[in-house]
């Protein structure tokens, strides 16, 4: 990568350059050798030499589509000029996956240890509802218990998060889309930043609590408690049930205590939304070395997002721990282009209007920038979306690029951290689980500055080492992850984020 003024090469082989800063007409710029025919606007392409009809544009040293005409030298290279194209298919299973040196100091936070061995970085109680039809139930109760004031008497609560959701009836009992929502559900009862939980169904609906409970302790602690508001008798008589049966878990989760733990036990969600033209040059690979750094402590990261990786899969491929675990990341690839099939789809429609206004053209282009999150650690792991993680080190959970939905299933999981990148900015949380923002332009950081936690724009602007700047985040994930509160916190996102995949047909 080299930046050079007004524009930056990040690869040798690149045909184009990307613009540091908005160009105007008849500019002059470095790594072009003619005048702008046009306005450039920054994080957008432009092409070092003339390109032919159907000859590849390369980014990053890779392809990100073809020229659908013949393109100048100078010319701005977006939409107009720049279609998709077939991309890398040798996947070379498992042959570059030379493990990380780990590194012998021992870091810790200061994190909840529960039952189950796991360790959570928050302390809250969940309301968690198994259908649509009980989501007003469960605010109605979490409205109570702050009119009561109920958890004055508990202050080692963090608060009350009602989970609530638009599925749950209307579907198979048998199908994908109900074992996904079951998993998701699942994870959230038995997240380690829950103290505790109160389920509340309806009673009549597709996802009993009885299958959800299952006559097994799904919390080791004890701390949950369900019921169906068909069951208790209506509305107000639930709300009431659920006030007593809130306490009792606050009993429980009161108990809890921050205490020291090794920061093998952290494990991170690494998410990307609304990227642009600098998501793969500053914050993406700034959360790449922080995530090295974590799996080098015996930490654990995920990667989602699976129609954000296509046509960057192969980088993926080759640094599977095995062959097997490779194997089962393209199974995931070619789900996803039957997926989108089926559903009058194609993969390359992802990149948003945002995305193409920040400087994005191809779903190549954006997975290229997006798979830079992953560092360079061995993959030793895939998961379908919502499957508990069950294997230290870098790995990689099935999820929609919808990153309300994809966040939720990390959570589900297992993630007891997010950290996000954005290019143009992003307003959301994720409770139980905190979120770290990161801006990947200064410009919009300054902006948004109020819901930003880190800047990785100075990577440009001021020459900042992407090594340096993944150091800055990986502390400030072992303070959040120890109780200091990010900005979506002191804002009060998070109760509204919860977003299960819904697959399949709504009956």
């Amino acid at each position: 990568m080299k930046a050079s003024g007004d524009t930056i090469r990040l690869h040798g082989d690149d045909n184009v350059v990307i613009a540091l800063a908005d160009l105007a007409a008849g500019s002059v710029v470095d790594g072009v050798a003619a005048p702008l025919p046009q306005t450039i606007s920054r994080g957008h392409k432009i092409a070092t030499r003339d390109v032919a009809a159907g000859e590849n544009i390369i980014r990053y040293g890779q392809i990100i589509g073809q020229a659908k005409s013949a393109i100048s030298t100078g010319e701005h290279v977006h939409v107009h000029n720049l279609g998709m194209s077939e991309h890398s298919r040798d996947y070379g299973f498992a042959s570059q996956n030379a493990k990380l040196p780990p590194i012998d100091e021992t870091r810790t936070f200061m994190g909840y240890k529960r039952a189950d061995g796991r360790y959570g970085t928050r302390n809250y109680l969940g309301i968690l509802t198994s259908v649509n039809c009980s989501g007003s139930v469960a605010k109605f109760i979490a409205e109570a218990a702050e009119k009561s004031g109920l958890l004055d008497e508990f202050p080692n609560i963090d608060g009350i998060v009602p989970i609530t959701h638009g599925t749950g009836c209307g579907m198979s009992g048998s199908n994908e889309g109900y074992a996904t929502l079951f998993r998701t559900l699942s994870g959230y009862a038995q997240h380690p930043n829950f103290g505790g939980i109160l389920l509340v169904g309806l009673g009549c609906e597709v996802m009993q609590l009885s299958d959800l409970v299952g006559g097994r302790p799904i919390r080791a602690d004890g701390a949950l408690r369900y019921m169906t508001i068909q069951h208790v008798g209506g509305t107000r008589k639930t709300i009431e049930k659920g006030l007593s049966e809130l306490r009792g878990v606050a009993e429980i989760a009161n108990q809890a205590r921050r205490e020291e733990a090794p920061i093998s036990e952290i494990v991170v969600g690494m998410q990307c939304g609304g990227s642009d033209g600098y998501s793969g040059i500053t914050a993406n690979p700034a959360l790449g070395h922080a995530s090295d750094l974590l799996v080098r402590h015996g930490g654990t990261t995920i990667l989602s997002e699976t129609s954000e990786i296509y046509g960057a899969e192969h980088l993926l491929t080759r640094r599977a721990a095995t062959v097997e675990i490779g194997e089962k990341l393209i199974e995931r690839i070619r789900w996803w282009e039957d997926y989108t099939e089926r559903n009058g789809g194609e993969m390359d429609n992802n990149p948003s209007p945002g995305n193409k206004r920040g400087g994005l053209t191809t779903i190549l282009e954006k997975s290229l920038g997006a798979t830079a999150k992953s560092g360079t650690a061995p993959l030793n792991g895939v998961y379908l979306f919502g499957e508990k993680i069950d294997t230290r080190g870098f790995v990689f959970m099935d999820s929609p690029g919808f990153d309300p939905c994809s966040v939720t299933g990390q959570v589900a999981s297992g993630a007891n951290l997010i950290v996000f990148t954005t290019g143009r900015g992003s307003v959301s949380g994720w409770k139980p689980t905190p979120g770290i923002k990161i801006a990947t332009n200064s410009e919009m950081y300054g902006r948004m500055s109020d819901d930003m936690d880190l800047n990785c724009g100075d990577i440009v602007t001021e020459g900042v080492a992407i090594e340096d700047k993944g150091r800055e985040l990986f502390e400030l994930m072992i303070r959040v992850a120890s109780g200091e509160r990010t900005k979506s916190e002191e804002l009060g996102f998070g109760g509204v984020e919860f977003v299960p995949w819904q697959i399949g047909a709504v009956m």
